[in-house]
């Protein structure tokens, strides 16, 4: 790999974790330059090397666009040799994370405490399901369970309709971005006092902080909100409306919008219709005011109303298909799209890092590690003798490909 030119240069980061939650906190950090070691276990590897379907050259997709731009060390930590080579690796590293169930790591004798101990200053970040206090601490997470925990599923989808997830993994990456967050602002503080600690965040957590919006109607009235479709819960008109080929969102979200999407669509008398004026009133009205705009919407395409708007200055927007999104001008434009050469899948494609920086921009994106593609070279680097990693290689306690 070529050296880093990105912000996080330097930044040494162990990365214990599997399937997306821990693997999107690390791809921000190797996005953004940091030296990311992904640690998976014997054998097998990370349980996304599994998800066969869809695979390019044998490879899993999923697997491939989650751990770009890390370097790939296979180990058995649960072989006292293996515990004992991370305990060795903990001494130069500035970050460890994982995503284990909480209180995993303590059974290994790899807690922050015994972490601690071979290195003061070391940043551990825990992502559990719950968290690592609490009634729940000890429970495993899944991203389906915590939307359904947090009151994401009860306020997703249409009205009368079952409950419904979000269509993304919102705990899972959420937590893997508020991991990368919490690990920042942790190296600011050891930079300033040379100490380390504990972050910890969890799918729950990252869940529920989803719902600001949702959480602040139930404080004022102690009335759980529900599902409002593409609808937005305070404000009208701002959904996807019906064009005559698909769909298109218009945000109406204040009053001059609002008053300029009357003049759009050829209305400028619902301005003063009472059901309308105001916003509590759209509000009120909704149902009536979303059937009289589809009305209208259906006569145009969503290429000459979104022509329309822009030129009256209204915020709206085609309803994309994830092939129309991935492959739109603007997406390209901003580095979205990354190509990456894989050594066994090929030419492929990932999504590019969503962090632009002016004066220190990271390197191209390197492809995923095979299962313990750098093994031997990143143990180089902490000094291991040719002779120790091949007796390691053969008892099984590391793996190369």
């Amino acid at each position: 790999m070529k050296p880093s030119t990105g912000p996080l240069a330097g930044l040494r980061v162990l990365e214990v974790t599997q399937i997306m939650s821990g693997p999107t906190c690390g791809l921000l950090l190797a996005d953004m330059g940091a030296d990311v070691i992904k640690i998976e276990k014997i054998p097998g590897g990370d349980d996304a090397r599994g998800y066969r379907d869809p695979q390019v050259g044998g490879v899993s997709a999923p697997f491939m666009m989650m751990n770009r731009n890390k370097r790939g060390l296979a180990l058995n930590l649960k072989s006292p040799k293996g515990r004992a080579l991370l305990l060795k690796m903990v001494k130069n590293a500035d970050v460890l994370v994982e995503n284990f169930r909480g209180g995993t790591m303590d059974k290994l004798g790899l807690g922050y405490e015994a972490l601690k101990a071979e290195n003061p200053g070391l940043i551990y970040c825990a992502i559990t399901g719950y968290g690592r206090s609490g009634p729940y601490a000890d429970k495993g997470g899944f991203d389906l369970i915590a939307q359904g925990f947090a009151g994401l599923m009860s306020v997703t989808g249409e009205a009368g309709r079952p409950p419904a997830k979000s269509g993304n993994a919102v705990s899972d990456m959420n937590a893997g971005i508020l991991a990368a967050l919490g690990i920042l602002a942790a190296y600011i503080h050891k930079l300033k006092t040379g100490e380390g600690q504990v972050v910890d965040t969890s799918l729950s957590d990252a869940a529920l902080q989803q719902t600001y919006w949702h959480a602040a109607v139930w404080f004022a009235t102690q009335r759980s909100p529900e599902p409002t479709g593409s609808a937005h819960i305070l404000t009208a008109p701002y959904q996807a409306f019906e064009a005559s080929d698909g769909w298109i969102n218009i945000g109406g979200a204040n009053q001059t919008n609002w008053e300029r999407i009357c003049d759009v669509l050829g209305h400028p008398e619902w301005r003063s219709d009472a059901r309308f004026a105001t916003n509590s009133d759209r509000m009120a009205n909704l149902a009536v005011l979303v059937d009289l705009m589809n009305a209208v919407v259906r006569t145009r395409t969503r290429e000459q109303w979104q022509a329309a708007f822009d030129a009256a200055g209204v915020p709206a927007g085609p309803v994309h298909t994830i092939g129309e999104a991935l492959s739109h001008p603007q997406t390209v434009a901003r580095g979205m799209v990354v190509d990456v050469e894989h050594p066994q899948a090929g030419a492929t494609r990932a999504i590019g890092c969503p962090i632009h920086f002016s004066a220190s921009p990271d390197r191209s994106s390197t492809p995923a590690p095979l299962l313990g593609q750098h093994t031997r070279e990143v143990l180089r680097e902490f000094d291991l003798p040719e002779a120790e990693i091949d007796a390691l290689v053969a008892e099984g306690v590391i793996a190369e490909p």
